[in-house]
């Protein structure tokens, strides 16, 4: 690609970006909403079924790690519903009639998605921690959880960008990524997999939630990390690139119609 096509190219993805950044200013109450829902599933955890769970810690500092990854799905599947409205409402064939790179549009709505998870998760640590929440993290492990979170939290919303591509509505735009809130149920989020029954332990250990999660866990209250790290970085390396390919591909082939 030339220089002029390389900086056309940024042009384009810039504004898409100030434009799904614009709509989400806008659309304060789904912003309120992925920051209300895992702050309320928190304090439920927290202060009603916390006393009866048993993880060999104070048990906030076990369950935020997750509380945060399901901060993650819940915007990545406005993210979908996102796309879906474009998709379905016209927006793209106005888009068509004019000189944009097709992976602008997608960009735009995985950026916008980025910053939001990035405000909800900020807020939702302020509130567990104000809830009695005590990491034993200094500056290079804050650092390190951040950066894991920032690349799920990319890898989530390119799937939920895909998935928002082929929903033939909003509604089901919404169903589709009904697993990625659903999900972190089945990990070690809320109790450990070993209080699990022995037919569904092996999914909550062998599954990509998990790995991620032990390792925020490890850095941020200093539990045993052992591989988690390195498989945790695999399965988010490995669903991005997977993501992005399926997004973009899923784009060309229906705007080419």
């Amino acid at each position: 690609m030339s220089h002029q096509g390389a900086g056309a190219a940024l042009s384009d993805a810039v504004t898409m970006i100030d434009r799904c950044v614009r709509l989400m200013r806008r659309n304060v109450d789904t912003l309120f909403v992925s920051i209300l829902l895992p702050m309320l599933m928190m304090a439920l955890f927290v202060y009603v079924f916390g006393g009866a769970i048993d993880t060999g810690a104070e048990y906030i500092n076990y369950v935020v790690p997750g509380i945060l990854l399901l901060t993650t799905g819940y915007g990545a599947s406005n993210t979908a519903m996102a796309v879906a409205d474009d998709m379905n409402s016209g927006m793209i064939d106005r888009l068509r009639s004019l000189p944009i790179r097709s992976f602008a549009v997608l960009t735009g709505h995985v950026t916008a998605s980025v910053a939001r998870n990035a405000v909800s998760t900020a807020i939702v640590i302020l509130a567990s921690l104000a809830m009695g929440f005590r990491p034993a993290a200094g500056p290079a492990d804050w650092l390190a959880a951040i950066g894991l979170l920032l690349l799920y939290v990319l890898a989530l919303s390119w799937l939920a960008a895909g998935l928002g591509v082929i929903a033939k509505s909003v509604e089901s735009a919404s169903t589709l990524s009904f697993f990625m809130l659903f999900l972190p149920y089945l990990s070690s989020a809320f109790v450990q997999p070993e209080t699990m029954p022995s037919w569904l332990r092996p999914i909550s250990e062998h599954q990509p939630i998990t790995p991620v999660i032990e390792t925020v866990r490890s850095f941020l209250i200093g539990t045993p990390m052992g591989n988690n790290g390195w498989i945790a970085l695999a399965w988010c390396t490995g669903l991005l690139l997977f993501s992005v390919t399926l997004a973009t591909s899923l784009y060309r082939r229906r705007t080419s119609r």
